[in-house]
């Protein structure tokens, strides 16, 4: 299997992370593309239409592709437990890890993309509220999820924490939302985190 990779991508870094704890990460080809919103590498294109990332050339040929859909089918083929039968509060958490990082990274490709007189503060400010919702909604109401056994989920929203502090460190998340700052303490220690932290 070859996964189209770029380590700064915090969709990408759940397949990783998932890969770690499937303990399969040598089974997967990372391929490394440089590729962005504006302009879509063409080897990417040709292997996902949306030329988006992360995508998954898996072994009959076939290229899957959205976080979701690759994480999915790698729990089912390698066997693992990281979506428990029935649980849709598993997919709920992942949506919401998920999210955070569809709202985050818009924030940077409004800032990395587009000349400075043409970038939208209202549209970045409109987008970390959005963020910052869905945080203090994990630290309220999905709290004692978090602290139950990991699963996809657990990893979408430790990819997205992680994503924050990496990119959007001054807008100082934890502030306000002790328990999940916490629980992201001890969650961040794992190996699968340890090992797949972009660099700055």
């Amino acid at each position: 299997m070859k996964l189209f990779n770029s380590p700064a991508s915090p969709y990408v870094r759940k397949i990783n992370v998932l890969l770690h704890e499937l303990g399969q990460s040598e089974a997967v080809h990372r391929e490394p593309i440089a590729t962005s919103a504006f302009d879509s590498a063409p080897a990417l294109v040709a292997a996902n239409p949306l030329g988006k990332i992360p995508a998954l050339e898996i072994e009959d040929g076939r290229v899957i592709y959205d976080s979701r859909v690759i994480s999915a089918y790698l729990n089912d083929h390698f066997g693992g437990a990281f979506y428990p039968d029935d649980d849709w509060r598993t997919l709920h958490l992942e949506a919401t890890g998920d999210g955070i990082m569809d709202c985050t990274v818009s924030m940077v490709y409004e800032v990395r993309l587009r000349p400075e007189d043409q970038r939208s503060t209202q549209w970045i400010e409109a987008q970390w509220t959005k963020a910052s919702r869905a945080i203090a909604a994990l630290n309220s109401d999905f709290i004692d999820q978090l602290n139950g056994p990991v699963t996809m989920g657990h990893i979408s929203v430790g990819c997205a924490l992680g994503y924050l502090d990496f990119r959007h460190d001054a807008r100082s998340w934890r502030d306000g939302n002790a328990a999940l700052a916490d629980w992201f303490a001890g969650f961040s220690e794992r190996p699968s985190m340890q090992i797949t932290r972009p660099e700055v």
